[in-house]
């Protein structure tokens, strides 16, 4: 397959974004929207011209984001109208299942729901409106910025940290006290139950 990375200069509408996941952490959402109203007057301009989405072009020559799923629902929430992409890969002539599995082996996709299950593709949003909130990927970014873990290259890094702390605090507590889940993340964090995971940061044993 031809892979390209020219942004493209034509701004994109946001309604015409397709997912490539299922959940995002609304909390993170929120932070972002707050971010940009801070920046919009002045900076928004120079922003989004900084932040061009990455997108896979796929049937129909519809655009699919493959990162930023956050900031984009972020600027839909705040009625930003466009947004400039770049496109990494031009799989137009593919059929949607051969188009799915070539994301999903690329680790371009996540099918994951927010209890962790994994789901068909089809179950994916068709618009970024429609992503579900998953607190446990809010919990994992607020441990990332906490110093929890370090930002890795890793495909959907926070996700494998949001599964593995899923395991371990009930839904109830976090609702009920994000920052005091936040403080039990990053003891679970620094455990070495967590070592496999990527941006682990604990201490390695001496000897």
């Amino acid at each position: 397959m031809p892979i390209v990375r020219d942004p493209v200069l034509t701004p994109i509408p946001i309604k015409e974004l397709r997912p490539t996941q299922i959940t995002v952490g609304m909390r993170e959402v929120q932070l972002k929207r707050k971010r940009w109203l801070k920046m919009a007057e002045k900076k928004g301009g120079e922003f989004l011209g900084k932040h061009m989405i990455p997108v896979v072009l796929g049937p129909k020559n519809r655009h699919y984001i493959i990162d930023h799923h956050h900031l984009v629902r972020a600027l839909h929430d705040e009625d930003v109208q466009h947004v400039l992409v770049s496109v990494i890969a031009n799989l137009g002539s593919l059929d949607q299942e051969a188009f799915w599995n070539f994301l999903d082996n690329r680790g371009w996709m996540h099918p994951f729901d927010e209890k962790g299950h994994r789901r068909h593709y089809e179950d994916i949003p068709k618009s970024v409106c429609d992503l579900i909130d998953d607190p446990f990927r809010s919990l994992a970014g607020e441990l990332r910025y906490a110093g929890g873990f370090a930002k890795d290259t890793t495909p959907f890094s926070e996700f494998l940290w949001a599964d593995f702390l899923r395991r371990r605090l009930s839904r109830k507590e976090l609702n009920a006290d994000f920052d005091g889940a936040v403080q039990r993340a990053l003891k679970l964090a620094k455990s070495p139950e967590a070592n496999y995971l990527p941006g682990w940061c604990g201490p390695i044993p001496l000897g």
